[in-house]
This record gives structure tokens, sequence and C-alpha cells, in this order.
């Protein structure tokens, strides 16, 4: 018997950016016989394999995109088969694979003896991010597989998590991240001070994370219904990373309506993209119709019917819910989690994030009365107000789009535990 063990170098955290290194130790053990058990020949002694290869393989699962059940079920009870096909190790068919890499040919060993592998890979840069959605599923695992003579290829997989690289979307976002450096090019030359390196892509993306994260620039929005004024709603900033809080404040002093309970919720969009042919007219256009909940009131066709053929499924996370009536001014904090997916986009799914509002208001005149309106003494010690028992309600509902990047991989805990094959 021989066991396969493989563990990743950075054991605190299985997370990776695109385009950073994978560290894998793989060991190759024969254990050690028993005291009480004598071999008979060299054979019961050697164990012998005949190859053994790494790679890194991208998995997609898109439940709209299955092949049939039957195909599948055929491919998959294959047996007697000496290649290895990823696609039948795992659910999902593999998005892209990396160059595989042969540990050894022919290798052999004694009982107690072991041989140890380091695989380093870099994960592609143009392959999306871990994501377990509700339709959609991409997911990334370092296959190491061996065969014995004259039996089937055997696979260990480990899991590891890749989040999207952020780089700058326009020229003025990559003047502002190198804004930092601009000066130390116009410092004179020392010849015996060590000449600087270059920044590599993972430090110049996080460089470029950091300050588009840290950047606050207020947004205020005014919240109307057809009877008035609700309140001013402020947002601080628009861009966020995971394990982030997102803080907001909501003023009601400004209102005319009276506002009688608020909720805010994190929600996560899932939009199946169109993946038929759209007219040539429509090519450009078909880009902006991944929201399934927006309405467009316009003439095209080809747009509408694009959006019709595009689904959106919403997740909700963080809630923050509030009974406001008499409140001036209230606080949002709304906690984003560690494990989700930040914002991208592939060929099948949209990913977006938004915040949900539902504003509950009242045009009651009880509720409008002088004593929630004066917050004098007077009137709080010597009066006192009785709230009415049933109240007219109206219930309006009102997104706001925001933009979730990655973190430092290091910041998200996820150990990564020690895997084991056992070939017999």
């Amino acid at each position: 018997m021989i066991e396969i063990t493989a563990k990743l170098l950075r054991d605190q955290s299985a997370v990776f950016m695109c385009g950073e290194v994978v560290e894998c130790l793989i060991d190759f053990i024969h254990p050690s016989l028993p005291e009480h058990k004598i071999s008979q020949s060299n054979s019961d002694i050697l164990e012998n394999l005949a190859w053994a290869t790494v790679q890194l393989h991208c998995y997609c699962n898109a439940t709209f995109n299955e092949k049939p059940s039957n195909d599948a079920a055929a491919n998959r009870n294959v047996g007697g088969t000496t290649s290895l096909n990823a696609s039948n190790q795992l659910k999902g068919e593999v998005l892209h694979s990396t160059e595989p890499k042969i540990l050894f040919c022919d290798l052999r060993l004694s009982p107690g003896e072991a041989k140890q592998f380091l695989y380093r890979e870099t994960v592609p840069l143009n392959t999306p991010p871990t994501y377990r959605g509700i339709r959609v599923k991409y997911y990334y695992k370092i296959t190491v597989a061996t065969q014995r003579l004259g039996s089937t290829v055997q696979a260990l997989n480990i899991p590891i998590r890749v989040l999207p690289l952020p780089l700058p979307q326009s020229d003025l976002d990559e003047a502002i991240t190198l804004n930092d450096e601009s000066n130390e090019d116009l410092a004179p030359n020392n010849p015996f001070l060590e000449k600087k390196r270059p920044p590599s892509r993972i430090e110049y993306a996080l460089h470029y994370l950091r300050g588009v994260t840290a950047r606050r620039r207020p947004n205020f929005f005014m919240i109307n219904n057809k009877w008035g004024k609700v309140g001013r709603f402020c947002l601080f900033k628009a861009a966020y990373k995971l394990g982030e809080d997102i803080v907001a404040t909501i003023d009601f002093s400004c209102g005319t309506v009276r506002c009688v309970q608020l909720s805010v919720t994190l929600q996560c969009e899932e939009t199946e993209l169109n993946r038929v042919a759209t007219p040539l007219g429509a090519k450009e256009d078909s880009g902006t119709a991944g929201n399934g909940d927006v309405v467009n009131s316009s003439g095209d066709s080809a747009m509408d019917v694009d959006r019709q053929k595009s689904i959106s499924r919403v997740t909700n996370y963080s809630k923050h819910h509030e009974v406001c009536l008499g409140m001036l001014q209230t606080q949002v904090i709304l906690p984003i989690p560690l494990h989700v997916t930040p914002t991208f986009r592939t060929d099948l799914v949209e990913v977006s994030w938004r915040l949900h509002f539902q504003f509950v208001t009242s045009t009651n005149a009880e509720l409008n009365s002088d004593i929630l309106l004066d917050r004098s003494e007077e009137n709080e010690l010597e009066l006192e107000w009785v709230a009415p028992t049933d109240i007219a309600i109206e219930t309006m509902i009102w997104s706001l789009p925001i933009t979730i990047y990655p973190t430092a991989p290091l910041q998200i805990p996820q150990p990564c535990g020690e895997y084991k094959l056992h070939i017999k």
C-alpha cells in the first residue's frame, strides 16, 4: 500500500488571487511492514507506481448548461481506463487546466521509504473566481493523479479558493494608483543604492485595491414618493472589500412623509447572461441586458428580447431592520461576509451586489401631530402621546448597486488540512 498526502505550504489560508503562485507539498509514503509479517519475495517488499502528475483544474458546473444525464453517466462509468480525464473525476466540465507537471516515472518504494515533491503553479489570470451560486458554480482543484501498473488512474483533489485580481478599469484609476511612486522617479539616482525592483502584478493589484476602497466620497440620495419627501440617505463610499462594514446614515428631519419602518438588505444578484445569437444591430447593447429587474420603456425590441431571456436570482445576506417612527436620524451598518464572491462577470453569469431598501411610510394624520414634531422639554415631560391602533401604510422599494472587491488572501482565515489517498 502507498499513501499519498498533499498539503498547501500556506496552511493558514487556502485562498489565492488570480496570478498568484500556489505551492503544495506532495508525499508518497510506503508504510513499514508489521513486525509479524515476513515477506516472501521482492514483490512483497517494493511498491511500484508507473507515473504521477499534478495540475490545476478550474471546473464549471452550470445547471442550465448541463449535458444529458445518459451521456454523463456513460462517461463516468468507464472502467479499466489508463488515462486521466478530469471531467470524469468531479461534477461539471473543465473550464481551464494548467499544463500537467510530471512528478516521476517508475517510482519504487521500499517499506518505510518516502518521496516528497514540491508543486508550484501560477493561478491563470483569465479564469473566473471561485463562486458557488444558485445555478452556476466555479471551483478549483489541484489534481494529483497516479497509476499503478495494470490498475486504473487514481486522483487526489485538493480544493483551493480563488479571488479575482482587481486591476484599474480606466487610465484615471491607474494614474491614482501610481501617484505614490511618481515622485521617486524624479529623484537623482544613487549608484550605491540597490535598484528598486518593479512591483509584481499581485503587489500592484493590492496597492490599487487599498486605494479604490479607501476613497471616501459621500453620495446623497433624496428618497421621495408620490406624497412627498421621506428622507435623505448618505452612503460614504460605493466600493468595499470583503470583510468590511457598509456604514450609511438616513436623515428623516427633512422629510414630509413619516417613515414607520425601515429595512436594508445586502443582496447578491446572479444574472444568467443570454448566450443565443443576437441581431447585428444589437451586438453592442447586449452587455447592458444583465439586470433582469431593470425595466426599460424604450422601443428597442432587440434589447427587450435579451432582457426577457436573462434570468436573475437574488440571495440575501446581512440585514438591518428598524422601527424608525419618531426618529430624526438613524445609522445603517451591514457587514460583508468573507466567504462571499466579489463582483465579477463571465460569458455565463454576472454577479453584482446591491443594497435593497424597504421603506414603510404612512400619511396618517395622527402620526403628524404636534407632539411628535415638537421636541421641547415641556412637551416631553407634560404630554403623552398614544399610538393609533391602525394606520394606513405604503411600502416603497429601492435598490442601490454597489461594488464589492476582494481582499488580501491572508486576511481570510480558511485553513487547509492534509489530504490523503491510499493506493492498495
